[in-house]
């Protein structure tokens, strides 16, 4: 299952794939809420996982599908080489990282490497840096615990980072805007986080958006 907000790049990346025999494709999705509802129809082996997608980014959509079918493999296709997506990644249960300019023959390797259990990262991303980075980032953010926020709380963060209104955050999930606001304290006082200015550079920070975004 291919999931990227591009179509071109869905396409693109679709017409590589089918050329291979002993892949299938079962579904295309272009935001995490989708893959998380057409995961559920298809039910594939390996997702293709863009991060930086509207609605509900890579990561948390990853996170969520794992919490739900440990089995499944998630692979994230980014284009971006920030070390901290990459653990933030693999944290929430992806079995590899791949940069989108890696080689079609890279991409291949990295589908067969993660579908037999193993993980893959980018070749050109060094090892003894992830290593380290690992280290650094157990001190980072004890106060701003993201894993203490609820998968609704987690989608709201996301859409106040894209300067989403309270209204308009209400009419996307179909909630009224008072729960939008209950929502809204409460994962700010779990973040100890008190303004939407300091939120967007925490979901920054944690690559729940992009500065490109």
């Amino acid at each position: 299952m291919i999931v990227d907000d591009h179509t071109i790049v869905r396409k693109g990346i679709r017409s590589l794939l089918e050329n291979n025999e002993k892949i299938e494709i079962v579904g295309e999705a272009k935001n995490g809420n989708e893959a998380i509802d057409k995961f559920r129809q298809v039910i594939p082996d390996i997702v293709l996982m863009d991060i930086a997608m509207p609605i509900l980014n890579g990561m948390e959509a990853t996170r969520q599908i794992k919490k739900q079918f440990p089995e499944v493999k998630v692979l994230i296709l980014s284009m971006y080489n920030n070390e901290e997506y990459i653990m933030n990644c693999l944290e929430f249960g992806a079995s590899g990282y791949m940069n989108k300019q890696t080689s079609p023959e890279d991409l291949i390797l990295a589908i067969n490497t993660v579908y037999k259990g193993e993980y893959f990262v980018s070749p050109s991303f060094s090892k003894e840096v992830i290593k380290k980075y690992i280290e650094i980032i157990k001190d980072i953010d004890k106060k701003a615990n993201y894993k203490e926020l609820t998968n609704r709380e987690r989608e709201i963060l996301q859409l106040i980072a894209e300067s989403y209104s309270n209204k308009e955050i209400a009419k996307l999930l179909y909630i009224s805007v008072k729960t939008v606001e209950t929502h809204r304290t409460h994962l700010m006082d779990k973040l100890d986080i008190h303004n939407s200015v300091e939120l967007t550079k925490y979901a920054i920070r944690k690559g729940i958006i992009s500065i490109d975004n």
